[in-house]
């Protein structure tokens, strides 16, 4: 008897395990990725034309995170080929996301859990995933370019400026293409080693961020406990991206970071996803004055999509945010910033961003404004900042 209860109940961890490993992580994405219930939003004729005729860019979705195929249109999260397309995106930066802390919050956490370990297991990611955070970056590049080599041309991973001219020139011809440019959402997925700079660059990363939601060996977070400034490795590791033309981003980096950052490095910074604080005053975004000195660094800032961004999530609540921004910096250094599939709830995905082109219309941009903020500054500033060749 004993032993048939310890055959049944050896057979249940076994189904439960099974279930987890094909429902959990879809179920887990269905609850950290949502879109909130809302009616289609009404774009007009003018505002459809307009869309079409843009170039779009997106600084920041986590998509590669998640389980399930960047080719396929999905039934959850914000993020796939097929709504990027019909989305009209021409470029997206995809960053690896490899720690995060259990209950995060924007006031102040520490390094010492690991929500994304759950997220290794569960998904059944390779054995050297799971202590390593750098494996966990390349396990994430890995899928993107296996995903580029299945795809029928319609999936380029950019490495060079070359390779994105190609691709804005194939969309000039009316192909149905999107430019992909990796990044890390904080260098601890360095693994506190200088030459794991090189090392992800040779795997096709173009851009990283300094920090996630904890201070690491660079320095403070905006989320962590110090808040300090660059270490001596966080310099070296800011002096090794200038000199591989890895662009830098301060996203969730403190605020005496990003001052260091600014006087250290030789070339524009970028905040990817983040919100204007006289907007929406939550410590998750900046201060307007520090986005002045991004911009004025020749930097670009992403506006996200999220409530901790710009506290109304409509359409017409990002472009309100989007129209501050340029009244702060100026047109030349705003874009978006969406931080789709990044455990937020939106009330557009990707195939709805012709809403966004009605509500900056509505918010009385002009057509120039929109080009610009749209995806037009992203796309010159890869094309400045990426390698030759």
């Amino acid at each position: 008897m004993i032993r048939r209860f310890f055959i049944v109940l050896s057979a249940l961890v076994l189904l439960t395990l099974l279930v987890g490993w094909w429902v959990g992580p879809g179920a887990m994405e269905r609850l950290a990725n949502r879109i909130a219930p809302h009616e289609p939003w009404p774009v007009s004729a003018e505002a459809q034309r307009l869309h079409e005729g843009l170039v779009v860019g997106d600084l920041h979705a986590d998509t590669l995170l998640w389980h399930r195929d960047i080719l396929e249109r999905g039934d959850r999260g914000h993020v796939d080929v097929p709504r990027l397309l019909e989305g009209n995106v021409a470029i997206q930066i995809f960053p690896a996301v490899t720690k995060a802390p259990f209950g995060q919050n924007y006031e102040s956490n520490t390094g010492d859990s690991d929500m994304i370990a759950l997220l290794v297991a569960l998904q059944g990611w390779p054995e050297p995933t799971r202590d390593s955070l750098k494996a966990r970056a390349l396990h994430q590049a890995a899928r993107l370019h296996a995903a580029e080599r299945r795809s029928p041309g319609q999936l380029r991973i950019v490495l060079t400026r070359g390779d994105l001219d190609e691709v804005l020139a194939a969309r000039g011809r009316g192909e149905a293409v999107l430019a992909a440019v990796l990044a890390t959402e904080g260098s601890h997925a360095l693994d506190g080693e200088l030459a794991a700079v090189a090392e992800l660059h040779q795997a096709g990363f173009r851009m990283m961020g300094l920090h996630h939601f904890f201070d690491n060996r660079l320095g403070g977070s905006l989320h962590g406990t110090e808040k300090g400034g660059l270490t001596p490795f966080g310099r070296a590791v800011v002096k090794e991206m200038d000199r591989l033309e890895v662009m830098i981003d301060v996203a969730h980096s403190s605020p005496a970071v990003v001052e260091e950052v600014l006087a250290l490095s030789q070339r524009p910074i970028v905040v990817s996803h983040t919100g204007i604080h006289s907007v929406c005053p939550t410590p998750r975004n900046l201060d307007d004055a520090l986005l002045q000195k991004v911009a004025a660094g020749g930097g670009l800032i992403g506006i996200g999509f999220w409530d901790g961004a710009v506290c109304d999530t409509t359409p017409a609540g990002v472009a309100r945010s989007i129209a501050r921004a340029i009244e702060i910096v100026g047109s030349r250094h705003v874009a978006l910033g969406s931080d789709w599939d990044g455990g937020t709830e939106v009330q557009m995905d990707a195939s709805e961003l012709p809403a966004l082109t009605q509500a900056l219309l509505d918010e009385g941009l002009a057509e120039k404004e929109i080009r610009a903020v749209m995806g037009g500054n992203l796309a010159r500033h890869l094309r400045e900042n990426l390698p030759a060749k």
